[in-house]
């Protein structure tokens, strides 16, 4: 079975991080952290960014739907 077949998890990572205790974490580690997280939002936007160009490509083909 292929992972796309499977039923996406209730919650996502982001929702699971933003439960996290932080305090643990050392002033360098927090530094770490931010600087993936900085990545993971650089790397979504730019899925999104794609996205948004595919649609308007076919939006552009097949012209717009109508709602």
């Amino acid at each position: 079975m292929d992972d796309d077949d499977r039923p996406r998890p209730k919650g996502d990572a982001a929702s699971l991080l933003a439960k996290e205790d932080l305090s643990p974490y050392s002033i360098d580690e927090l530094n770490e952290r931010i600087g993936l997280l900085e990545a993971e939002i650089a790397r979504v936007e730019s899925h999104r960014l794609k996205s948004a160009a595919h649609l308007d490509a076919a939006a552009a083909l097949f012209g717009k739907p109508k709602t």
